[in-house]
């Protein structure tokens, strides 16, 4: 039946069906290039995490952010920014994250809107185009003086394809528009929980750092000390034979 009808002179007749013509080339192109977006920013979340983690608790920050950086998924930019912030600017962290966070959100949305709004547009087209076809119908049995099948064919076979039309673009655009927003939630709630683990694990080691430098300070003093106390309750003949 689909093979047999006139695709071509459907489209040439009907100007409701030229606007769904045109609403389905956008909705195939917008779901073609968010699919490959999608596929190129999908990565490896954990794995990012698990090396991230293993740099910081060697103390190796600049790895850290290096492995970040070389993953596609969002987290990787995520999880360097935060990083880099925590660094530099410990206070602006979350405020640093969160900006990055909304960045990749309007990377991973971006034309999805558009996906939606031909869900719900090409169902309302599509039921024009069957009043209109109605109508059409109408005007022939008016023009013939005949209310034949033959006469009124036309009309109804125009309304009848332009709802399926409407439902044929509308369905799949739906599909595909809850599909790239669960994706985006995912990944965006995955990219905030490893940034969140790397900015803890970062505040440990630096902490960890901090404690070793006081320790190590301390040792120095109080070796410093100790030596200054020898010195001085050493005997004058120990002193001079140390001296020379």
């Amino acid at each position: 039946m689909f093979v047999e009808f006139d695709w071509l002179g459907a489209m040439t007749e009907s100007p409701i069906m030229m606007v769904l013509g045109v609403c389905s080339v956008i909705t195939f192109g917008i779901a073609l290039e968010r699919l490959y977006y999608f596929r190129k920013r999908k990565g490896n979340a954990d794995l990012v995490l698990t090396g991230a983690l293993e740099s910081l608790r060697r103390g190796d920050f600049s790895e850290a952010i290096a492995r970040c950086r070389n993953n596609a998924h969002p987290v990787g930019t995520v999880a360097a920014e935060t990083i880099e912030c925590h660094l530099s600017r410990p206070v602006d962290t979350e405020e640093t994250m969160q900006v990055v966070l909304s960045q990749q959100k309007m990377l991973l949305e971006r034309n999805t809107s558009m996906l939606g709004t031909m869900a719900a547009v090409a169902p309302l087209i599509g039921l024009l185009g069957t009043v209109w076809g109605i109508m059409r119908a109408f005007h022939d049995m008016a023009s013939s003086g005949s209310a034949g099948p033959s006469v009124v064919a036309a009309g109804v076979a125009e309304a009848l394809v332009t709802t399926a039309a409407g439902l044929v673009i509308a369905v799949p655009a739906v599909l595909l528009f809850n599909h790239f927003n669960r994706s985006m939630n995912t990944m965006l709630t995955v990219s905030e929980n490893h940034a969140r683990s790397l900015r803890v694990a970062l505040t440990v080691a630096l902490e960890t750092a901090n404690n070793d430098i006081s320790s190590n300070s301390r040792m120095t003093r109080e070796t410093a000390e100790s030596t200054d106390l020898t010195v001085e309750k050493a005997s004058p003949e120990t002193v001079e034979s140390l001296a020379v």
